[in-house]
Protein backbone atom coordinates (compact mmCIF):
# COMPACT_ATOMS: atom_id res chain seq x y z
CA UNK A 1 0.00 0.00 0.00
CA UNK A 2 3.00 2.25 0.39
CA UNK A 3 3.46 2.48 -3.38
CA UNK A 4 -0.28 3.02 -3.91
CA UNK A 5 -0.17 5.94 -1.49
CA UNK A 6 2.82 7.41 -3.31
CA UNK A 7 0.98 7.04 -6.62
CA UNK A 8 -2.07 8.88 -5.28
CA UNK A 9 0.02 11.63 -3.77
CA UNK A 10 1.82 12.09 -7.09
CA UNK A 11 -1.40 12.11 -9.07
CA UNK A 12 -2.91 14.69 -6.75
CA UNK A 13 0.29 16.68 -7.02
CA UNK A 14 -0.07 16.65 -10.82
CA UNK A 15 -3.45 18.27 -10.33
CA UNK A 16 -1.85 20.88 -8.11
CA UNK A 17 0.67 21.64 -10.85
CA UNK A 18 -2.11 22.49 -13.26
CA UNK A 19 -4.70 23.99 -10.91
CA UNK A 20 -2.54 26.02 -8.56
CA UNK A 21 0.56 26.74 -10.58
CA UNK A 22 -1.07 28.06 -13.73
CA UNK A 23 1.44 30.84 -13.87
CA UNK A 24 4.00 28.29 -15.13
CA UNK A 25 2.08 27.94 -18.38
CA UNK A 26 1.00 30.46 -20.98
CA UNK A 27 -2.63 29.83 -21.85
CA UNK A 28 -3.52 30.10 -25.54
CA UNK A 29 -7.22 29.26 -25.43
CA UNK A 30 -10.24 29.23 -23.19
CA UNK A 31 -9.19 25.82 -21.84
CA UNK A 32 -6.68 25.53 -19.05
CA UNK A 33 -3.68 23.22 -19.27
CA UNK A 34 -5.40 20.83 -16.89
CA UNK A 35 -8.53 20.72 -19.03
CA UNK A 36 -6.51 20.14 -22.18
CA UNK A 37 -4.49 17.44 -20.47
CA UNK A 38 -7.60 15.62 -19.26
CA UNK A 39 -9.09 15.65 -22.78
CA UNK A 40 -5.95 14.75 -24.72
CA UNK A 41 -4.52 12.19 -22.28
CA UNK A 42 -7.89 10.44 -22.25
CA UNK A 43 -8.05 10.57 -26.06
CA UNK A 44 -4.60 8.93 -26.30
CA UNK A 45 -5.50 5.87 -24.23
CA UNK A 46 -6.45 3.79 -27.29
CA UNK A 47 -2.98 4.17 -28.84
CA UNK A 48 -0.65 1.36 -27.78
CA UNK A 49 2.66 2.64 -26.47
CA UNK A 50 5.97 0.82 -26.54
CA UNK A 51 6.96 -1.52 -23.71
CA UNK A 52 10.69 -1.08 -24.14
CA UNK A 53 12.80 1.72 -25.50
CA UNK A 54 15.62 -0.20 -27.16
CA UNK A 55 17.85 2.79 -26.47
CA UNK A 56 20.56 3.17 -23.86
CA UNK A 57 21.50 6.81 -23.61
CA UNK A 58 23.29 8.26 -20.61
CA UNK A 59 22.73 11.76 -19.31
CA UNK A 60 24.86 14.58 -20.71
CA UNK A 61 26.05 17.76 -19.09
CA UNK A 62 23.74 20.60 -19.95
CA UNK A 63 20.89 18.25 -20.98
CA UNK A 64 17.90 16.89 -19.09
CA UNK A 65 17.16 13.17 -18.96
CA UNK A 66 18.44 9.86 -20.34
CA UNK A 67 17.01 6.63 -21.75
CA UNK A 68 17.05 3.05 -20.45
CA UNK A 69 16.78 0.23 -22.99
CA UNK A 70 14.96 -2.26 -20.79
CA UNK A 71 11.68 -0.38 -20.50
CA UNK A 72 9.80 2.91 -20.75
CA UNK A 73 6.12 2.31 -20.31
CA UNK A 74 4.67 0.36 -17.42
CA UNK A 75 7.86 -1.65 -17.26
CA UNK A 76 10.86 -1.94 -14.93
CA UNK A 77 14.41 -0.75 -15.31
CA UNK A 78 17.49 -2.76 -14.37
CA UNK A 79 17.60 -0.95 -11.04
CA UNK A 80 13.98 -1.86 -10.22
CA UNK A 81 12.39 1.48 -11.11
CA UNK A 82 8.96 1.59 -12.68
CA UNK A 83 9.40 3.65 -15.83
CA UNK A 84 6.51 5.45 -17.49
CA UNK A 85 5.67 7.76 -20.36
CA UNK A 86 3.44 10.77 -20.68
CA UNK A 87 1.05 9.43 -23.32
CA UNK A 88 -0.87 12.27 -24.90
CA UNK A 89 -2.25 13.60 -28.19
CA UNK A 90 -1.12 16.84 -29.76
CA UNK A 91 -4.77 17.37 -30.70
CA UNK A 92 -7.93 15.31 -30.91
CA UNK A 93 -9.31 17.47 -33.72
CA UNK A 94 -9.39 15.29 -36.82
CA UNK A 95 -10.49 15.76 -40.41
CA UNK A 96 -10.77 11.99 -40.90
CA UNK A 97 -13.88 9.97 -40.18
CA UNK A 98 -12.53 6.51 -39.30
CA UNK A 99 -15.47 4.47 -38.09
CA UNK A 100 -13.60 2.79 -35.21
CA UNK A 101 -12.12 5.99 -33.75
CA UNK A 102 -13.58 7.99 -30.89
CA UNK A 103 -11.96 11.17 -32.23
CA UNK A 104 -13.45 10.95 -35.73
CA UNK A 105 -14.79 14.21 -37.11
CA UNK A 106 -18.44 13.11 -36.98
CA UNK A 107 -18.35 12.47 -33.21
CA UNK A 108 -19.47 15.16 -30.80
CA UNK A 109 -16.68 15.02 -28.20
CA UNK A 110 -14.73 17.73 -26.32
CA UNK A 111 -11.84 18.95 -28.46
CA UNK A 112 -8.53 20.48 -27.50
CA UNK A 113 -5.13 21.26 -28.98
CA UNK A 114 -1.78 21.80 -27.31
CA UNK A 115 0.58 24.41 -28.63
CA UNK A 116 4.14 23.09 -29.03
CA UNK A 117 5.40 25.23 -26.16
CA UNK A 118 2.58 24.17 -23.82
CA UNK A 119 3.35 20.52 -24.42
CA UNK A 120 7.10 21.06 -23.96
CA UNK A 121 6.62 22.82 -20.62
CA UNK A 122 4.26 20.09 -19.47
CA UNK A 123 6.80 17.36 -20.33
CA UNK A 124 9.66 19.17 -18.61
CA UNK A 125 7.70 19.93 -15.44
CA UNK A 126 6.46 16.35 -15.19
CA UNK A 127 9.96 15.00 -15.79
CA UNK A 128 11.51 17.25 -13.13
CA UNK A 129 8.96 15.90 -10.63
CA UNK A 130 9.93 12.31 -11.59
CA UNK A 131 6.42 11.48 -12.84
CA UNK A 132 7.59 10.40 -16.28
CA UNK A 133 10.70 9.14 -18.06
CA UNK A 134 9.72 10.11 -21.56
CA UNK A 135 7.04 11.18 -24.02
CA UNK A 136 4.66 9.23 -26.23
CA UNK A 137 3.20 11.73 -28.70
CA UNK A 138 0.43 11.01 -31.15
CA UNK A 139 -2.16 13.23 -32.76
CA UNK A 140 -5.36 13.52 -34.73
CA UNK A 141 -5.10 15.13 -38.15
CA UNK A 142 -5.58 18.87 -37.73
CA UNK A 143 -6.32 20.61 -41.08
CA UNK A 144 -4.10 18.17 -43.04
CA UNK A 145 -1.22 15.70 -42.43
CA UNK A 146 1.45 18.27 -43.35
CA UNK A 147 0.21 20.89 -40.90
CA UNK A 148 -0.15 18.35 -38.08
CA UNK A 149 3.28 16.77 -38.66
CA UNK A 150 4.88 20.22 -38.78
CA UNK A 151 3.49 21.04 -35.31
CA UNK A 152 4.70 17.68 -33.98
CA UNK A 153 8.19 18.30 -35.36
CA UNK A 154 8.18 21.81 -33.89
CA UNK A 155 7.37 20.30 -30.48
CA UNK A 156 10.19 17.75 -30.75
CA UNK A 157 12.64 20.38 -31.92
CA UNK A 158 11.81 22.63 -28.96
CA UNK A 159 12.20 19.73 -26.54
CA UNK A 160 15.59 18.73 -27.92
CA UNK A 161 17.06 22.22 -28.37
CA UNK A 162 15.37 24.94 -26.29
CA UNK A 163 14.54 22.65 -23.32
CA UNK A 164 17.52 20.31 -23.97
CA UNK A 165 15.49 17.20 -23.20
CA UNK A 166 17.63 14.07 -23.60
CA UNK A 167 14.98 11.54 -22.53
CA UNK A 168 13.04 9.00 -24.55
CA UNK A 169 10.51 10.11 -27.19
CA UNK A 170 8.17 7.89 -29.19
CA UNK A 171 6.29 9.73 -31.93
CA UNK A 172 3.40 8.56 -34.11
CA UNK A 173 4.03 9.80 -37.63
CA UNK A 174 1.10 11.00 -39.73
CA UNK A 175 0.64 9.11 -43.02
CA UNK A 176 0.55 11.50 -45.95
CA UNK A 177 2.98 14.00 -44.44
CA UNK A 178 5.93 15.16 -46.59
CA UNK A 179 9.11 13.10 -46.50
CA UNK A 180 11.09 16.04 -45.11
CA UNK A 181 8.92 16.16 -41.99
CA UNK A 182 9.13 12.38 -41.50
CA UNK A 183 12.90 12.63 -41.75
CA UNK A 184 12.99 15.47 -39.24
CA UNK A 185 10.84 13.49 -36.78
CA UNK A 186 13.08 10.43 -37.15
CA UNK A 187 16.20 12.38 -36.16
CA UNK A 188 14.48 14.01 -33.19
CA UNK A 189 12.62 10.98 -31.77
CA UNK A 190 13.91 7.64 -30.54
CA UNK A 191 11.13 5.55 -32.05
CA UNK A 192 8.82 6.35 -34.97
CA UNK A 193 5.66 4.44 -35.67
CA UNK A 194 2.92 4.53 -38.28
CA UNK A 195 -0.28 2.68 -37.42
CA UNK A 196 -1.34 0.11 -40.01
CA UNK A 197 -4.69 0.05 -38.16
CA UNK A 198 -6.12 -3.01 -39.99
CA UNK A 199 -4.47 -6.09 -41.54
CA UNK A 200 -5.90 -5.86 -45.07
CA UNK A 201 -6.42 -3.11 -47.60
CA UNK A 202 -10.08 -4.07 -47.98
CA UNK A 203 -10.84 -3.62 -44.29
CA UNK A 204 -8.96 -0.32 -44.16
CA UNK A 205 -10.88 1.14 -47.09
CA UNK A 206 -14.16 0.01 -45.52
CA UNK A 207 -13.59 1.46 -42.03
CA UNK A 208 -11.15 4.29 -42.78
CA UNK A 209 -12.10 5.72 -46.20
CA UNK A 210 -9.59 8.57 -45.84
CA UNK A 211 -6.64 6.18 -45.47
CA UNK A 212 -5.03 3.62 -47.76
CA UNK A 213 -2.35 0.96 -47.53
CA UNK A 214 -0.25 2.91 -50.02
CA UNK A 215 -0.10 6.07 -47.86
CA UNK A 216 0.82 3.96 -44.80
CA UNK A 217 3.25 1.42 -46.26
CA UNK A 218 5.26 3.80 -48.48
CA UNK A 219 6.48 6.04 -45.61
CA UNK A 220 6.97 2.92 -43.48
CA UNK A 221 9.29 1.50 -46.15
CA UNK A 222 11.17 4.80 -46.44
CA UNK A 223 11.68 4.93 -42.67
CA UNK A 224 13.00 1.34 -42.79
CA UNK A 225 15.45 2.25 -45.55
CA UNK A 226 16.64 5.36 -43.70
CA UNK A 227 17.17 3.43 -40.46
CA UNK A 228 19.20 0.82 -42.36
CA UNK A 229 21.33 3.45 -44.13
CA UNK A 230 21.96 5.30 -40.87
CA UNK A 231 22.95 2.09 -39.06
CA UNK A 232 25.38 1.16 -41.83
CA UNK A 233 26.93 4.65 -41.64
CA UNK A 234 27.47 4.11 -37.91
CA UNK A 235 29.22 0.77 -38.53
CA UNK A 236 26.30 -1.43 -37.45
CA UNK A 237 24.33 -4.10 -39.28
CA UNK A 238 21.52 -2.79 -41.43
CA UNK A 239 18.79 -4.76 -39.60
CA UNK A 240 17.77 -4.02 -36.03
CA UNK A 241 19.18 -6.12 -33.21
CA UNK A 242 16.98 -8.96 -31.99
CA UNK A 243 17.12 -11.27 -28.99
CA UNK A 244 20.40 -13.17 -28.66
CA UNK A 245 18.54 -16.47 -28.98
CA UNK A 246 17.75 -15.77 -32.63
CA UNK A 247 21.29 -16.47 -33.71
CA UNK A 248 20.87 -20.10 -32.69
CA UNK A 249 17.67 -20.56 -34.72
CA UNK A 250 17.81 -21.81 -38.29
CA UNK A 251 14.16 -21.17 -39.17
CA UNK A 252 13.72 -17.68 -37.73
CA UNK A 253 11.62 -15.22 -39.76
CA UNK A 254 14.63 -12.88 -39.57
CA UNK A 255 16.76 -15.45 -41.37
CA UNK A 256 17.17 -14.22 -44.94
CA UNK A 257 16.87 -17.77 -46.22
CA UNK A 258 13.44 -18.24 -44.63
CA UNK A 259 10.24 -18.29 -46.63
CA UNK A 260 7.50 -15.70 -46.42
CA UNK A 261 3.90 -16.21 -47.32
CA UNK A 262 2.66 -12.99 -45.79
CA UNK A 263 2.52 -10.97 -49.00
CA UNK A 264 -0.87 -12.42 -49.82
CA UNK A 265 -2.39 -10.31 -47.06
CA UNK A 266 -1.02 -7.08 -48.49
CA UNK A 267 -1.82 -4.96 -51.48
CA UNK A 268 -0.54 -5.59 -54.98
CA UNK A 269 1.12 -2.18 -55.06
CA UNK A 270 3.24 -3.00 -52.05
CA UNK A 271 4.17 -6.43 -53.35
CA UNK A 272 5.38 -4.85 -56.59
CA UNK A 273 7.45 -2.32 -54.68
CA UNK A 274 9.03 -5.03 -52.59
CA UNK A 275 9.76 -7.30 -55.56
CA UNK A 276 11.46 -4.48 -57.40
CA UNK A 277 14.13 -4.34 -54.71
CA UNK A 278 14.13 -0.57 -54.49
CA UNK A 279 15.58 0.69 -51.22
CA UNK A 280 13.70 3.86 -50.58
CA UNK A 281 14.84 6.34 -47.97
CA UNK A 282 13.92 9.75 -46.67
CA UNK A 283 15.79 12.90 -47.69
CA UNK A 284 18.63 14.11 -45.51
CA UNK A 285 18.20 17.07 -43.19
CA UNK A 286 20.63 19.68 -41.97
CA UNK A 287 23.06 18.91 -39.19
CA UNK A 288 21.44 21.42 -36.85
CA UNK A 289 18.10 19.73 -37.52
CA UNK A 290 19.19 16.28 -36.53
CA UNK A 291 21.13 17.63 -33.51
CA UNK A 292 23.82 15.01 -34.25
CA UNK A 293 21.42 12.17 -33.38
CA UNK A 294 21.02 8.79 -35.11
CA UNK A 295 17.82 8.23 -37.06
CA UNK A 296 15.15 6.48 -34.96
CA UNK A 297 17.67 4.40 -32.94
CA UNK A 298 14.84 2.40 -31.31
CA UNK A 299 13.39 1.46 -34.70
CA UNK A 300 9.78 1.70 -35.79
CA UNK A 301 6.61 -0.08 -34.75
CA UNK A 302 2.97 -0.28 -35.77
CA UNK A 303 -0.44 -1.17 -34.37
CA UNK A 304 -3.36 -3.27 -35.61
CA UNK A 305 -6.91 -3.29 -34.26
CA UNK A 306 -8.22 -6.75 -33.37
CA UNK A 307 -11.88 -7.69 -33.60
CA UNK A 308 -13.31 -4.75 -35.57
CA UNK A 309 -13.21 -6.73 -38.83
CA UNK A 310 -13.68 -10.43 -39.63
CA UNK A 311 -10.05 -11.28 -40.52
CA UNK A 312 -8.78 -14.60 -39.20
CA UNK A 313 -5.81 -15.06 -36.88
CA UNK A 314 -3.91 -16.53 -39.84
CA UNK A 315 -4.29 -13.29 -41.83
CA UNK A 316 -3.17 -11.26 -38.82
CA UNK A 317 0.00 -13.23 -38.13
CA UNK A 318 0.84 -13.47 -41.85
CA UNK A 319 0.67 -9.68 -42.00
CA UNK A 320 2.74 -9.48 -38.82
CA UNK A 321 5.39 -11.80 -40.23
CA UNK A 322 5.53 -9.82 -43.44
CA UNK A 323 6.01 -6.55 -41.54
CA UNK A 324 8.84 -8.00 -39.44
CA UNK A 325 10.66 -9.49 -42.40
CA UNK A 326 10.25 -6.78 -45.01
CA UNK A 327 10.06 -3.64 -42.87
CA UNK A 328 12.29 -4.77 -40.01
CA UNK A 329 9.79 -3.45 -37.44
CA UNK A 330 10.83 -3.58 -33.83
CA UNK A 331 7.32 -4.45 -32.62
CA UNK A 332 3.84 -5.04 -33.95
CA UNK A 333 1.24 -4.15 -31.34
CA UNK A 334 -2.33 -5.44 -31.17
CA UNK A 335 -5.23 -3.47 -29.75
CA UNK A 336 -8.48 -5.27 -28.90
CA UNK A 337 -11.35 -3.33 -30.43
CA UNK A 338 -13.47 -1.50 -27.88
CA UNK A 339 -16.99 -0.73 -29.19
CA UNK A 340 -17.21 3.06 -29.11
CA UNK A 341 -19.24 4.06 -32.16
CA UNK A 342 -22.50 2.77 -33.50
CA UNK A 343 -22.13 1.70 -37.13
CA UNK A 344 -23.40 -1.17 -39.27
CA UNK A 345 -19.82 -2.00 -40.30
CA UNK A 346 -18.72 -2.43 -36.68
CA UNK A 347 -19.57 -4.90 -33.88
CA UNK A 348 -22.49 -3.99 -31.65
CA UNK A 349 -21.88 -1.59 -28.76
CA UNK A 350 -22.52 -4.38 -26.25
CA UNK A 351 -20.02 -6.74 -27.92
CA UNK A 352 -17.27 -8.17 -25.72
CA UNK A 353 -13.77 -6.79 -25.99
CA UNK A 354 -11.64 -9.66 -27.43
CA UNK A 355 -8.98 -9.49 -24.75
CA UNK A 356 -8.23 -13.23 -24.75
CA UNK A 357 -7.75 -13.19 -28.52
CA UNK A 358 -5.43 -10.20 -28.20
CA UNK A 359 -3.47 -12.14 -25.56
CA UNK A 360 -3.11 -15.16 -27.86
CA UNK A 361 -1.92 -12.99 -30.75
CA UNK A 362 0.77 -11.44 -28.55
CA UNK A 363 1.87 -14.97 -27.59
CA UNK A 364 1.94 -15.97 -31.28
CA UNK A 365 3.93 -12.81 -32.05
CA UNK A 366 6.48 -13.94 -29.47
CA UNK A 367 6.71 -17.36 -31.16
CA UNK A 368 7.41 -15.66 -34.51
CA UNK A 369 10.14 -13.43 -33.10
CA UNK A 370 11.96 -15.68 -30.66
CA UNK A 371 10.94 -19.33 -31.14
CA UNK A 372 11.65 -19.95 -34.81
CA UNK A 373 8.03 -20.42 -35.90
CA UNK A 374 6.58 -19.34 -39.24
CA UNK A 375 3.04 -18.01 -39.62
CA UNK A 376 1.92 -20.93 -41.81
CA UNK A 377 3.24 -23.39 -39.25
CA UNK A 378 1.10 -22.04 -36.46
CA UNK A 379 -2.14 -21.94 -38.47
CA UNK A 380 -3.47 -23.14 -41.81
CA UNK A 381 -6.28 -22.37 -44.22
CA UNK A 382 -8.27 -25.30 -42.82
CA UNK A 383 -7.73 -24.15 -39.20
CA UNK A 384 -7.21 -20.38 -39.49
CA UNK A 385 -7.88 -19.40 -35.86
CA UNK A 386 -6.21 -20.24 -32.56
CA UNK A 387 -7.99 -22.22 -29.87
CA UNK A 388 -8.41 -19.36 -27.40
CA UNK A 389 -8.46 -21.80 -24.48
CA UNK A 390 -4.85 -22.82 -25.20
CA UNK A 391 -1.68 -20.82 -25.71
CA UNK A 392 -0.53 -20.93 -29.37
CA UNK A 393 2.44 -23.22 -28.72
CA UNK A 394 0.23 -25.84 -27.02
CA UNK A 395 -2.28 -25.41 -29.85
CA UNK A 396 0.45 -26.06 -32.43
CA UNK A 397 1.84 -29.07 -30.55
CA UNK A 398 -1.60 -30.69 -30.31
CA UNK A 399 -2.11 -30.17 -34.06
CA UNK A 400 1.26 -31.88 -34.72
CA UNK A 401 1.22 -34.82 -32.30
CA UNK A 402 3.04 -36.90 -34.90
CA UNK A 403 6.26 -35.05 -33.89
CA UNK A 404 5.88 -36.02 -30.24
CA UNK A 405 6.95 -37.22 -27.73
CA UNK A 406 10.45 -35.69 -28.06
CA UNK A 407 13.46 -37.21 -26.32
CA UNK A 408 15.05 -34.27 -24.46
CA UNK A 409 18.39 -36.08 -24.17
CA UNK A 410 19.19 -35.64 -27.86
CA UNK A 411 16.64 -33.17 -29.28
CA UNK A 412 17.98 -30.14 -31.18
CA UNK A 413 17.77 -26.65 -29.70
CA UNK A 414 15.20 -25.63 -32.33
CA UNK A 415 12.98 -28.60 -31.43
CA UNK A 416 13.30 -28.00 -27.71
CA UNK A 417 11.91 -24.50 -28.20
CA UNK A 418 8.81 -25.98 -29.85
CA UNK A 419 7.90 -28.06 -26.80
CA UNK A 420 5.22 -26.43 -24.58
CA UNK A 421 6.64 -25.57 -21.17
CA UNK A 422 10.20 -25.09 -22.47
CA UNK A 423 11.43 -21.55 -23.12
CA UNK A 424 14.76 -20.16 -24.41
CA UNK A 425 16.45 -20.19 -20.97
CA UNK A 426 15.40 -23.73 -20.06
CA UNK A 427 16.26 -24.95 -23.59
CA UNK A 428 19.80 -23.57 -23.25
CA UNK A 429 20.11 -25.14 -19.80
CA UNK A 430 19.00 -28.51 -21.18
CA UNK A 431 21.63 -28.34 -23.94
CA UNK A 432 24.35 -27.40 -21.43
CA UNK A 433 23.34 -29.89 -18.71
CA UNK A 434 23.06 -32.97 -20.92
CA UNK A 435 26.73 -32.63 -21.89
CA UNK A 436 27.69 -33.72 -18.40
CA UNK A 437 24.77 -35.73 -17.04
CA UNK A 438 21.69 -37.71 -17.99
CA UNK A 439 18.52 -35.74 -17.62
CA UNK A 440 15.52 -36.80 -15.56
CA UNK A 441 12.27 -35.07 -14.70
CA UNK A 442 13.59 -33.76 -11.36
CA UNK A 443 16.49 -32.08 -13.14
CA UNK A 444 14.16 -30.64 -15.77
CA UNK A 445 12.00 -29.13 -13.05
CA UNK A 446 15.04 -27.58 -11.36
CA UNK A 447 16.27 -25.93 -14.57
CA UNK A 448 12.91 -24.27 -15.17
CA UNK A 449 10.86 -26.57 -17.41
CA UNK A 450 7.10 -26.23 -16.76
CA UNK A 451 6.34 -29.94 -16.49
CA UNK A 452 2.56 -29.53 -16.12
CA UNK A 453 2.57 -28.68 -19.85
CA UNK A 454 5.79 -30.31 -21.04
CA UNK A 455 5.19 -33.85 -19.69
CA UNK A 456 2.60 -34.54 -22.41
CA UNK A 457 5.22 -34.03 -25.12
CA UNK A 458 8.61 -35.27 -23.82
CA UNK A 459 10.47 -38.38 -22.73
CA UNK A 460 13.56 -38.69 -20.54
CA UNK A 461 15.74 -41.68 -21.40
CA UNK A 462 12.88 -43.17 -23.40
CA UNK A 463 10.26 -42.88 -20.65
CA UNK A 464 7.38 -40.45 -20.18
CA UNK A 465 6.66 -38.94 -16.81
CA UNK A 466 3.24 -40.66 -16.68
CA UNK A 467 1.40 -43.08 -18.91
CA UNK A 468 -0.44 -40.68 -21.19
CA UNK A 469 -2.38 -41.48 -24.36
CA UNK A 470 -1.05 -39.34 -27.22
CA UNK A 471 -4.49 -38.27 -28.34
CA UNK A 472 -5.59 -34.76 -29.37
CA UNK A 473 -8.89 -34.77 -27.47
CA UNK A 474 -7.36 -36.06 -24.23
CA UNK A 475 -4.39 -33.66 -24.15
CA UNK A 476 -6.59 -30.71 -25.19
CA UNK A 477 -8.98 -31.39 -22.32
CA UNK A 478 -6.14 -31.69 -19.80
CA UNK A 479 -4.38 -28.51 -20.91
CA UNK A 480 -7.64 -26.56 -21.08
CA UNK A 481 -8.39 -27.50 -17.48
CA UNK A 482 -4.90 -26.37 -16.45
CA UNK A 483 -5.41 -22.97 -18.14
CA UNK A 484 -9.02 -22.55 -17.04
CA UNK A 485 -8.35 -20.07 -14.23
CA UNK A 486 -6.08 -17.84 -16.31
CA UNK A 487 -8.48 -17.88 -19.28
CA UNK A 488 -11.42 -17.05 -17.04
CA UNK A 489 -9.61 -14.06 -15.51
CA UNK A 490 -8.66 -12.68 -18.94
CA UNK A 491 -12.09 -13.27 -20.48
CA UNK A 492 -14.05 -11.76 -17.59
CA UNK A 493 -12.10 -8.56 -17.72
CA UNK A 494 -14.70 -7.61 -20.29
CA UNK A 495 -17.28 -7.19 -17.54
CA UNK A 496 -15.35 -4.35 -15.96
CA UNK A 497 -13.02 -3.38 -18.78
CA UNK A 498 -12.01 0.17 -19.41
CA UNK A 499 -8.94 1.86 -20.77
CA UNK A 500 -6.92 3.69 -18.13
CA UNK A 501 -6.60 7.45 -18.30
CA UNK A 502 -4.00 9.71 -16.81
CA UNK A 503 -6.63 11.23 -14.52
CA UNK A 504 -9.21 8.55 -13.66
CA UNK A 505 -10.99 10.50 -10.91
CA UNK A 506 -13.42 7.69 -10.03
CA UNK A 507 -10.53 5.27 -9.72
CA UNK A 508 -8.63 7.64 -7.47
CA UNK A 509 -11.62 8.07 -5.18
CA UNK A 510 -12.14 4.31 -5.07
CA UNK A 511 -8.44 3.72 -4.27
CA UNK A 512 -8.61 6.28 -1.48
CA UNK A 513 -11.64 4.50 0.01
CA UNK A 514 -9.86 1.16 -0.26
CA UNK A 515 -6.77 2.53 1.46
CA UNK A 516 -8.86 4.02 4.26
CA UNK A 517 -10.55 0.68 4.91
CA UNK A 518 -7.21 -1.10 4.64
CA UNK A 519 -5.55 1.16 7.21
CA UNK A 520 -8.54 0.77 9.51
CA UNK A 521 -8.18 -3.02 9.30
CA UNK A 522 -4.44 -2.77 9.95
CA UNK A 523 -5.01 -0.59 13.01
CA UNK A 524 -7.62 -3.01 14.30
CA UNK A 525 -5.26 -5.95 13.85
CA UNK A 526 -2.48 -4.13 15.70
CA UNK A 527 -4.88 -3.28 18.53
CA UNK A 528 -6.10 -6.87 18.86
CA UNK A 529 -2.54 -8.18 18.69
CA UNK A 530 -1.51 -5.84 21.50
CA UNK A 531 -4.48 -6.89 23.65
CA UNK A 532 -3.66 -10.56 23.23
CA UNK A 533 0.03 -10.29 23.98
CA UNK A 534 -0.18 -7.61 26.62
CA UNK A 535 -3.32 -9.15 28.17
CA UNK A 536 -5.11 -5.82 28.21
Amino acid sequence: MRYGSIFLIKMLDISNICFYNKHMFELHSDLTIMEKLEILADAAKYDVACTSSGVDRKGKKGFLGNSVACGVCHSFGADGRCISLLKVLMTNHCVYDCKYCMNRCSNDVPRATFTPDELCRLVIEFYKRNYIEGLFLSSGVLKNPSYTMERICETLMLLRTKYRFNGYIHVKAIPGAPDELLSRAGYLADRVSINLELPTAQSLSKLAPNKSFKTILEPMEKITGTIAANRLALGKEARMERGSINRYLTGSIFNQNGTDNGQAALSGTQRTALESGDKLSLPAVSKDMCVKRPFAPAGQSTQMIIGATPETDLTLIRTTQHLYKNYDLKRVFYSAYIPLNEDSALPQLDADVPLLREHRLYQADWLLRFYGFQADELLSESRPNFNEQLDPKCDWAIRHLGQFPVEVQNASYDMLLRIPGIGPKSARRIVETRRYAKLDFDILKKIGVVLKRAHYFITCNGRMMYRIPIEESYITECLTDDNHKENWEITHQNEKYQQLSLFPIKVLVYMMDVMKSFYMEVCLCIYLHARIHLKI
